[in-house]
């Protein structure tokens, strides 16, 4: 799917933001450790997803792609506790798997993906083990981010029939399971705040539904799993409740469009709407309602998740609600969400509508990127990230599957 026709405009800030992000020494480091080169988030990994991107769709440097790539594996691989698919071996595996077609690396691939699998052993014990003591969910073992579904999205893209995925994804189903035949809240719901630990805020805990720290990822990465043929009754029952939940604190009557909040409490406080973003609004939630919809064979539920975000492009107000450039919280995750629910969508009418409002909000994030100049080269909240949100918008569907790591894809 091609939405702008190769537009040039576009594809010339992305050829100048790249330029600015040749040499690998333009990240400089951070206290917080954000910019280690084995970081998806801010690090060279993420960074060598543009490249490796650009050079496989021959509109960038393999050179420059490969350069990016020494820069990632530049530091001992950590295969520790703070290991997951946004750092260290698991993330350095999803990026080589993400640049096999330019070839080189095919040891050190396999040397990776030992190490993802080993970590995915340990964090699945670990888990079943939590789930025998009969001990509430926590964030870091579940979610996108840190947890256990980020380690299922690289299973499913790198290897779909091996042992390990079929595992994970048993697990996943497993988080709908009831711990206690008498609780009030669901079994994912989450004993903490939303940073995962106990938080005066929240003292009875949340439900989260967002993407990055919450259900709407593991409901993504189920429907991706059903339609590529993991098609059991165990992983369709975990899909259904965990859509049955969302159903429940779906918002229908706004006049500005359906949405869902980004997390509930049992306070007896409003819902509230969060900025449409990847990470907690409606361009995460809507794909993974549309993911859903399609491997369930749910229309009405693609029709309300297509709805939501036909809404959102289309309300300068809410667009206006993301001032940033980012993937995680700007243009670029609400950009590349929809250019993917434009492409995913049965529905020609529905598919057309959303795909008529792209070239808008993709001009947006070019006028951002070329005007105010941001100087954050990183992938999910800087240049890099809105590159490739700009790149996918004018060429088409990606050469590779490098927005799976915010289950999109």
């Amino acid at each position: 799917m091609t939405i702008l026709s190769a537009s040039p405009d576009v594809l010339d800030v992305v050829a100048a933001t790249a330029a600015t992000l040749t040499d690998p020494m333009v990240v400089e480091g951070s206290p917080d450790g954000r910019t280690r080169p084995q970081s998806l988030a801010g690090g060279a990994a993420g960074i060598a997803l543009l490249h490796v991107e650009r050079a496989l769709t021959g509109r960038g440097n393999s050179a420059t792609a490969h350069a990016w790539l020494r820069a990632a594996a530049s530091e001992p691989v950590s295969a520790g506790p703070n290991a997951d698919l946004f750092n260290g071996a698991p993330t350095l595996a999803f990026l080589l798997h993400t640049a096999r077609p330019l070839g080189r690396y095919q040891q050190a691939l396999t040397t990776l993906d030992d190490a993802t699998i080993a970590i995915t052993r340990d964090r699945l014990a670990a888990a079943h083990a939590r789930i025998d003591r009969r001990d509430p969910l926590t964030m870091r073992e579940f979610d996108l981010v840190h947890g256990l579904t980020g380690l299922g999205v690289y299973h499913l893209q790198a290897h779909p029939d091996h042992q390990i995925t079929h595992d994970v994804l048993a697990y996943l189903a497993c988080i709908t399971d009831p711990l206690d035949a008498n609780a009030l809240q669901p079994p994912w719901w989450l004993p903490s705040g939303l940073g995962g630990t106990r938080h005066p805020d929240f003292p009875h805990g949340h439900g989260n539904l967002g993407v990055a720290h919450g259900i709407s990822a593991v409901l993504a990465v189920l429907a991706l799993a059903l339609l590529r043929g993991h098609t059991t009754p165990r992983l369709h029952g975990a899909l259904t409740a965990l859509c049955a939940w969302t159903d429940q604190h779906r918002q229908d009557n706004d006049p500005t469009g359906t949405w869902w909040p980004g997390y509930v409490t049992t306070e007896p406080t409003a819902p509230r709407r969060h900025r449409p973003s990847w990470c907690y609004g409606t361009a995460g939630t809507a794909r993974a309602q549309q993911l859903a919809g399609l491997a369930l064979g749910d229309s009405n539920r693609q029709r309300h998740a297509e709805n939501a975000m036909l809404a959102v492009l289309r309300d300068p107000i809410e667009r206006a609600r993301l001032p940033e450039i980012g993937l995680c919280h700007g243009k670029a995750g609400l950009l590349q969400a929809a250019c993917r629910m434009a492409a995913a969508s049965t529905n020609p009418q529905w598919a057309s509508d959303i795909a008529a409002e792209l070239p808008g909000l993709a001009a947006d994030l070019a006028t951002h990127l070329t005007n105010d100049q941001p100087t954050e080269p990183e992938l999910l909240n800087g240049t890099a990230g809105a590159a490739l949100a700009l790149h996918t918008t004018a060429t088409g569907t990606p050469a590779t599957c490098w927005d799976a790591f915010l289950a999109l894809a």
